[in-house]
């Protein structure tokens, strides 16, 4: 039986990896490891198919060690015993260990002698938070890496090299994959190229040859491999921006249903990477001050939607949707820093005020920086009225309070109060 095509593209060196530069990219630290040929233990943590599996596979074929995978929640002590055995003859040998989260005392207490030893060099893959979920023992003995989505360019790479790889992939198909069906196959799988992979090949092997041999997959084939509903319905892609803007555009008025329709056609698409990245957004730039507990919220709901992915991350989404569509709203925040640099970008606000240069250096106080500074809380209320724009644009106002929450209203209500005071002692 034919072995799945992500097995079969699976990269024998580390210049096959396809994504994670950051860790097996020319000069980076597994790479390093690798060449000076001083590898140690580590932990890969990431979402599935992102190339765990890959970089153990490619470190081995790199070094040319032996190369055993074990799942810590089914395989036995006895699977590790033969590894150990293994690793006694041979010198070294590699041992991916998926699930290591899984992993029991009774199996961890077996394997840290070795992996003291160096004869075991271990890498542990998982999708949780190493930090929280692996034994310290296993975590002080390991270095702890990791690993992101990949992403989209990352994947087209990926499945090009598949279709055209005779030997491993699917180069004697004659496979004519539609551009609408490629930029599905690498959107809709948030990242999981093993995901993409799987869903092209059945595409492939479920499709019939035209007379002249030829594969033609369709977008709507691939949706249906996949299961997940393209989210744009016009092959340019226009759609998919324009659910993005609903979706904004319906927390921003206020309409919690629409909002959850919105965050429903993005969900079903898969494409958790722009709706964590809107969400963050628009807590920000619509919501802002108006309830700043909200952007602390939907921080932590996009950092949870993360780490659980989907299914779960819908739910964590959700909440946040909820929450910002439902609080007051302000943008005077974006305003504000808007309006800030359209006067820097003029270029036309003068020098800084010489009492508020830098001091902090001998001979500051020769060309006058610092001199004259009025230490604000030397005063009463820790305040001082004081100069701190340049003079050509002393009376600048960037800031335009807005009272749609009680704490920009509080806000507002100081702002003003500084600002008379300030006039007064002008």
């Amino acid at each position: 039986m034919q072995q799945p095509l992500a097995y079969r593209m699976r990269p024998k060196t580390l210049k096959d990896v396809v994504g994670q530069q950051q860790l097996v990219g020319p000069g980076k630290i597994i790479a390093r490891m690798v060449k000076a040929k001083r590898l140690s233990s580590m932990i890969l943590y990431g979402p599935p198919g992102t190339g765990k599996t890959s970089i153990a596979s490619a470190i081995a074929g790199s070094t040319k060690y032996a190369f055993r995978m074990l799942n810590a929640a089914t395989d036995s002590k006895k699977q590790l015993q033969i590894v150990a055995e293994e690793a006694k003859m041979s010198g070294t040998v590699i041992l991916l260990l998926d699930e290591i989260h899984r992993l029991d005392k009774t199996k961890q207490d077996f394997l840290l002698p070795h992996l003291e030893s160096g004869r075991i060099i271990l890498i542990g893959a998982t999708t949780e938070n190493p930090y929280i979920s692996i034994n310290p023992a296993i975590r002080s003995r390991t270095q702890i890496f990791q690993v992101f989505p990949l992403t989209d360019d990352d994947i087209q790479h990926a499945v090009e090299r598949a279709l055209a790889d005779e030997k491993n992939g699917l180069g004697s198909y004659h496979v004519d994959l539609a551009p609408a069906a490629m930029h599905h196959l690498c959107t809709a799988t948030n990242g999981d190229l093993r995901s993409a992979l799987n869903g092209l090949e059945l595409a492939v092997l479920s499709s019939s040859p035209a007379d002249d041999g030829t594969i033609a997959i369709s977008q709507q084939t691939i949706e249906e491999c996949l299961q997940k509903k393209a989210l744009s319905a016009d092959k340019d892609g226009d759609a998919h921006y324009d659910v993005i803007s609903a979706f904004q555009k319906s927390i921003r008025g206020s309409d919690v249903n629409a909002a959850l329709h919105y965050l429903a056609r993005l969900v079903e698409a898969g494409d958790l990477k722009s709706i964590m990245r809107r969400l963050m957004v628009i807590a920000y730039e619509d919501i802002g001050l108006a309830n700043p507990a909200a952007c602390a919220h939907t921080v932590a709901a996009v950092q949870a939607a993360d780490q659980l992915g989907f299914p779960e991350a819908r739910i964590p989404l959700a909440d946040a949707v909820i929450e910002l569509a439902l609080s007051p709203k302000s943008n005077s925040g974006i305003s504000a820093i808007d309006a800030a640099l359209t006067t820097v970008r003029d270029g036309h606000f003068g020098d800084i005020p010489a009492d508020i240069k830098d001091a902090h250096y001998q001979g500051a106080a020769k060309l006058g920086h610092g001199v004259g500074y009025d230490f604000p809380h030397d005063h009463p209320g820790d305040w001082v009225a004081q100069q701190y724009l340049p003079d050509a644009i002393k009376s600048a106002k960037y800031y335009e309070p807005k009272t749609n929450g009680r704490y920009e209203t509080a806000l507002a209500q100081q702002y003003e109060k500084l600002l008379k005071a300030n006039e007064r002692n002008r």
